[in-house]
This record gives structure tokens, C-alpha cells and sequence, in this order.
């Protein structure tokens, strides 16, 4: 688990590193990173398997482990999405921007006419922009959806911990210890779906 929770550590310092890069190189950096994610979920998926077969007394405690390290990379998959929806809606929005103020008017005395294929073209990216916003729209109720399900995953790690302490005996300074990090990661979570619906919001204002 050590070497799993080191590439964790690895993702977290190169995802500082995204708003740093340039436009060219960006998406490489992304590629990277969901690869590194990828990578981590199928060595957390042998390390349950590992978990399940380890002795009675060990077994709660490996699983409770591994349940962290899952929360963790789920958290850094979110990141990552909301990231790359953000980029996507700057883009889209650059876009739009140059089609507008690359739009050349022809003039027929004091009239003024817009050729038909640019006008067919104007509503082609219309019809693409709305695409892109059902696409976003989409993407952000994914990530909703990711949200609540890594609160579940949470409520069960939380409950799973109590049971450990219990049947260990823990004191008390570590059951509050314990209680502390459950409320911190929910606000987290809240304010992560907060910050996810103000993006929804600003794109559907902003492109519509």
C-alpha cells in the first residue's frame, strides 16, 4: 500500500501543475494524469482482493486502508474532471468569440446582407454551442453523481472505522480524531458540488 499511496502523492503535485501549462501542452499533462489515475484504481482493486484474503483479526483494518486510498483517488479523478470542463468552456467561449469577430458583412448601397453560407455557418456554431453546453451540462451532473457516490463511500468508511474502534477499543481522543476527519470531508464534498454547480451556471449564462 505504501507504493499506491506514493503515486497518490505523485498525481497531487502534478495537478498543481496544470494551471501552469500552456494551451499546447495542457491536454498532455491531462493524458498523463488520468493514466496515473487509471493506473492507481486497477492496483486498488488488487489490493481489496489481497485485503479480503488476509486473517480475521487483519482483515477490517487492510479494508478500512484500502477504502481511504479509493476515497482519496476519487478526489483527484474530480479535480481532474472539473479541471478539463473548465478548460473546455474557456475554449468554447474563445471560439465563439473569433467566429463572431471573424464574420465578414458585405454592403449593397444602404443595405447591409450577410452571405448565406456564413449564415449557415453563424447557426451551425449556434447548434454546436448548444451541443457543447448539453455536454457540460451532462458532465457536471456526472460529477454530482461521482459526489454523492464518494459521500456513500465515506458514511460506509466512517461506519466501517467506528467498528474497528469499538471491537479495538480505541480512546476517546482518537474517536473524535476520527469523527473530525468524516466532517471536514464533507464539507469538502459540499463545497466541491458548490463550486460545480457555479461553473454549470456561469457556462450556461455565459453561452446561451
Amino acid at each position: 500500500m505504501s507504493l499506491t499511496l506514493r503515486q497518490i502523492q505523485e498525481v497531487q503535485s502534478h495537478m498543481g501543475r496544470l494551471e501552469t501549462t500552456d494551451r499546447q501542452s495542457v491536454h498532455l499533462l491531462e493524458n498523463e494524469l488520468q493514466a496515473r489515475i487509471d493506473q492507481i484504481f486497477n492496483q486498488l482493486e488488487r489490493l481489496e482482493i489481497l485485503a479480503s484474503k488476509e486473517p480475521p483479526n487483519r482483515r477490517q483494518n487492510a479494508k478500512l486502508r484500502v477504502d481511504q486510498l479509493k476515497y482519496d483517488v476519487q478526489h483527484l479523478q474530480t479535480a481532474l474532471r472539473n479541471f478539463q470542463h473548465r478548460r473546455y468552456a474557456r475554449e468554447a467561449q474563445e471560439r465563439e468569440r473569433e467566429e463572431l469577430l471573424s464574420r465578414s458583412f458585405t454592403t449593397n448601397d444602404a443595405d447591409t446582407s450577410i452571405p448565406i453560407d456564413e449564415t449557415l455557418q453563424f447557426n451551425s456554431s449556434l447548434q454546436n454551442a448548444h451541443r457543447g453546453m448539453d455536454d457540460l451540462l451532462g458532465s457536471g451532473s456526472s460529477i454530482l453523481n461521482g459526489l454523492r457516490d464518494q459521500r456513500s463511500t465515506l458514511k460506509g468508511t466512517h461506519k466501517k472505522m467506528l467498528d474497528v474502534a469499538n471491537m479495538l477499543g480505541l480512546s476517546n481522543t482518537v474517536m473524535r480524531f476520527i469523527e473530525k476527519r468524516a466532517s471536514q470531508d464533507k464539507f469538502i464534498m459540499m463545497a466541491g458540488m458548490l463550486a460545480t454547480c457555479v461553473v454549470m451556471f456561469l457556462v450556461v449564462k455565459y453561452l446561451s
